[in-house]
């Protein structure tokens, strides 16, 4: 499910996966809907393997972007311990986002 919050005049979304726990956080979109586009476009460019990107992170942790066709990141990860870690991120945005149902929250 994602979660759609206001904060502020801003807003921002996560995903989360069946057990609740937050799999993708989004930057802060000036609208509400820029921040429906930022859900569809992840929904849209998860299923492409290029649309991920995996990074090292100062301290060694691993965390993932997921970005649009150009470029763009439109929603990032935790922080991982390891690159396995990881990766079933990535399976569980896969596999969780394209149906994911919009709740808004405040």
């Amino acid at each position: 499910m994602f979660e759609l919050k206001k904060s502020g005049d801003k807003f921002h979304f996560v995903l989360k996966a069946s057990n609740g726990q937050v799999i993708l956080s989004s930057q802060m979109y000036a609208s509400k809907a820029s921040a429906m586009n930022g859900i569809e476009s992840i929904q849209k460019n998860c299923e492409r393997e290029e649309s991920f990107e995996m990074k090292t992170a100062k301290n060694g942790k691993i965390h993932f972007n997921v970005k649009s066709t150009n470029g763009q990141i439109i929603g990032s990860s935790q922080m991982y311990a390891a690159e396995s870690g990881a990766k079933n991120g990535i399976e569980s945005v896969r596999k969780n986002a394209p149906g994911a149902t919009v709740k808004e929250v405040e």
